[in-house]
């Protein structure tokens, strides 16, 4: 029989009940203005050739995120480069961050990944940032469209929305090249028995006897969209996959009616930079008038010719040089450079710290210069 005096005389020497319950909140957020070091804690294989690699903080931080934003690592390849990759997993499970990549042939980050990346190794990263992002519990009808590697965001945003309640009404259409392509194929399996609402339609380019399909077969059309989710213009519309797949579907979209005002995509390849080489025709320095001013690239010396209201890299293109750059709207930091003199009037999209901007560097592709300027890429 247990003592109540003794029962009593225990309870009052532990913390408070609220004190325990409350206890996980106190792990700090991540700061994307002073934390830039992920830590590779799990690596998993996906498909013959796509990893999902699984990432948190040195010291325990909560990340706060949209389900389908990126975060964009620097990677030790031919000295260092940028790569932005979306992250796969859900909003709703804040202390791990998880990014699915598949190996692209010559492709330098996503080779690197697989190939160096373990568990225990840890990379310097920046971000989150994005505007890719949708709420699948709210009350609009929602299709997500994607083929290959674009699944990701709409991966995240479906785990966060199965995390934090039942998807309103989500259609989820994926392609693929053959049923061992798809990416997350008995996950999303296991996420449509939970939830009744939703949908989700796989079809594969081609099979083979060997793979037992019995899903759709053939590229994506019109009547097979009109199968997978019959009220598709009825939906809001968003979009992900290699740009020939998206051009394709905004084209099947048109002709079918659609408000293509309730079309959003994925607009470009993060992944996919520019050469990154000065063409050598271009190092003579043009004419420079007084409706310009004179942007000199330091390390090279090139000089080129930008005129009012242009950006430094589209100035640089102009003249025929091909600086690293890629989403070109000042997200991801792909053409983060060193502002040697002069000024520049900078609009980014979070591509870029405010320490590194207090240090001197710009995003040459949302920089126009206000004086002439000399930049060390």
């Amino acid at each position: 029989m247990t003592d109540k005096n003794t029962t009593d005389s225990n309870k009052g020497d532990q913390a408070p009940v609220e004190e325990i319950l409350t206890e996980v909140t106190r792990v700090p957020l991540w700061d994307p203005e002073n934390d830039d070091v992920l830590v590779c804690r799990q690596v998993r294989q996906e498909t013959h050739d796509v990893k999902t690699f699984v990432f948190s903080a040195r010291e325990p931080r909560a990340f706060r995120f949209y389900p389908g934003q990126f975060m964009t690592f620097e990677l030790p390849v031919d000295g260092m480069i940028t790569r932005c990759y979306t992250i796969s997993a859900s909003a709703a499970r804040p202390y791990r961050l998880e990014i699915t990549v598949k190996r692209v042939p010559g492709g330098p980050g996503s080779n690197w990944l697989h190939d160096n990346m373990l568990p225990g190794k840890e990379i310097n990263v920046s971000g989150p940032g994005g505007e890719f992002t949708a709420d699948a519990t709210g009350e609009e009808k929602l299709l997500f469209i994607s083929a290959g590697s674009g699944i990701t965001p709409m991966m995240s945003m479906t785990r966060t929305a199965c995390d934090l309640s039942e998807p309103t009404d989500l259609h989820f259409v994926h392609a693929a090249r053959t049923p061992s392509d798809l990416i997350f194929r008995d996950e999303l399996a296991l996420l449509a028995a939970q939830n009744p609402t939703l949908k989700v339609a796989l079809t594969c380019d081609s099979a083979s006897a060997s793979h037992q399909w019995t899903g759709y077969t053939g590229r994506l059309s019109l009547p097979m969209l009109s199968l997978m989710s019959p009220d598709f213009k009825d939906r809001k519309v968003f979009c992900c996959g290699p740009a020939r797949f998206m051009e394709g579907v905004r084209h099947m979209l048109e002709e079918a009616g659609f408000d293509m005002g309730k079309y959003y995509e994925e607009s470009f390849d993060f992944g996919a930079e520019t050469a990154g080489t000065f063409e050598e025709h271009a190092s003579v320095a043009p004419e420079i008038s007084e409706q310009t001013f004179r942007v000199s690239f330091s390390k090279t010396g090139h000089v080129v010719e930008c005129s009012p209201g242009m950006t430094i890299l589209s100035a640089a293109k102009e003249a025929g040089l091909m600086p690293m750059s890629s989403c070109q709207r000042g997200i991801c930091g792909t053409c983060k450079s060193k502002l040697v003199s002069g000024e520049v009037d900078m609009n980014h999209g979070g591509g870029i710290r405010q320490r590194e901007i207090d240090q001197g560097k710009i995003l040459i592709c949302c920089s126009t210069p206000l004086s002439d300027v000399e930049v060390e890429m």
